[in-house]
């Protein structure tokens, strides 16, 4: 398919190991993983970011939830926000809706990765259709532009003391 074919090229072009696996389609990351029979930490969810700098791309666990102030943070930008469908579509139509991979040199996008993310030897990401997700080592994932490790999940037990989640 086009959409994979052009995260595959890039990644040949990069010298890096992957494999393309293709599952029935889904639309969430837990989808995903279910679809793939694996953990949903080991597939990272790629969640587009509108500031006033521009996009961001944040790389999560699959299982996380976003945590916006976290973002705010970590972009330096309070008025940060999530992007819309509109936006996606009209900036990358390449990509289908909720397909993003984390490949911030591909995207010509920073990308911001929790911690967490960095913990798993290897994950699994969306290829830029709902069809189809690329497996590769974690490192090399991240190693083909700036990648900023900083939080931005809160764990369930810090959620629990923050009364305003």
């Amino acid at each position: 398919m086009v959409l994979v074919s052009r995260v595959t090229e890039h990644l040949q072009n990069q010298g890096a190991a992957f494999e393309v696996i293709p599952h029935e389609q889904t639309y969430t990351s837990i989808e995903e993983a279910r679809a793939l029979g694996i953990s949903a930490g080991e597939v990272v969810k790629t969640v587009l970011v509108g500031a006033s700098s521009g996009y961001g791309l944040m790389a999560v666990p699959g299982y996380r939830r976003l945590d916006m102030r976290l973002v705010h943070q970590a972009l330096g930008d309070a008025h940060a926000r999530l992007a819309t469908e509109e936006e996606m579509a009209r900036d990358f139509p390449d990509y289908e809706l909720g397909a993003l991979p984390p490949l911030g040199a591909l995207l010509n996008t920073p990308v911001y990765v929790d911690p967490e993310v960095m913990a798993h030897d290897e994950v699994v990401f969306a290829g830029g259709t709902q069809t189809e997700s690329v497996k590769m080592r974690t490192e090399d994932v991240f190693r083909d532009g700036p990648a900023t490790i900083v939080p931005l999940t809160r764990h369930p037990e810090e959620e629990e003391k923050d009364p305003l989640g």
